[in-house]
Order: C-alpha cells, then sequence, then structure tokens
C-alpha cells in the first residue's frame, strides 16, 4: 500500500480553513435573525437648544428665546479706548546679537518677547539692559521700534 501524499500539517491548514469559513457563515445567520428593519425614524437625529446632537424630536410647547437683528454682530467688536494699552512700554533685552543686528526684548508687562532689529535703536543696547519701546506690526509678528534706554 502507498502512504497518503496528504501530510499532517496539510490536513491541519485545511481543517483550519473550513472551521474558519462555518464560524464566518454563522456568524452571518446570527446578523441576519437579529437584524431588525430600520426606518427613516431610527436614521433621525435632532439637535437640541444647547447644539447637542438627541434621539428625541425637539418639544414644541417649550417658549422659544427671540433675537433681534439689530443685536447681532458680525466682525470684530470696535474697541474701547480703555483698552488700548499704553503706547510706550518698558522691558528687558533678553537677546542682542551686535554682529547679526537682532535680538528680544521681553515686555515687563505682558511678559511677550518682541523683536527688535538695529536699524529701530535710537541708542545702543546690550543684554539685560532696561529699554522703552513702541510696538508695530510687522510681517512676521510685533517688532520693536524707537528703542532707547530707560532711564
Amino acid at each position: 500500500m502507498g502512504r497518503s501524499q496528504e501530510t499532517f500539517n496539510k490536513k491541519e491548514v485545511r481543517n483550519k480553513k473550513e472551521k474558519k469559513r462555518k464560524e464566518k457563515a454563522a456568524k452571518r445567520l446570527a446578523r441576519k435573525e437579529g437584524e431588525k428593519k430600520s426606518s427613516l425614524e431610527d436614521m433621525m437625529a435632532y439637535v437640541d437648544e444647547n447644539g447637542m446632537i438627541t434621539s428625541t424630536p425637539p418639544d414644541p410647547t417649550i417658549k422659544k428665546k427671540v433675537i433681534k437683528a439689530e443685536n447681532i454682530e458680525i466682525g470684530i467688536p470696535k474697541r474701547d479706548a480703555a483698552t488700548e494699552m499704553d503706547v510706550v512700554r518698558k522691558g528687558v533685552v533678553t537677546f542682542f546679537n551686535d554682529s547679526k543686528g537682532f535680538g528680544f526684548i521681553k515686555d515687563s508687562e505682558t511678559h511677550e518677547s518682541v523683536f527688535v532689529h538695529v536699524n529701530n535703536l535710537l541708542e545702543e543696547i546690550k543684554e539685560n539692559n532696561i529699554v522703552s519701546f513702541e510696538v508695530e506690526m510687522g510681517q512676521k509678528g510685533p517688532i520693536a521700534v524707537k528703542v532707547k534706554l530707560f532711564k
């Protein structure tokens, strides 16, 4: 008698594939049996007054808030004179490179770092000097202009 051409490993692989096929078919059947018919009402979603999505429709008995169109501001609100900051600021030079001609000043009020260029200096400055300056918007952000030593 001849030996079987099928090795143990081949039988194991075939058995595993068959088992997977049966499990997949059983899952498919279970899904079909548990599937309920979906209706349009099941798919509807509503937004409540707080902007949250809910499955319940809004209650028409709740009084709606009336908003006048004149009260809606579109755009950036105008600044008051009180919110304007002091034009001349005070700060400490945290970094200044003489050879490259630029540095940074740390504003004493806002603690922001402001760029300064040698062209905007009224007096010569060094690191850790206390200076007064004005802030303008440059191409890449705020820059210090009219920089002079604070006395």
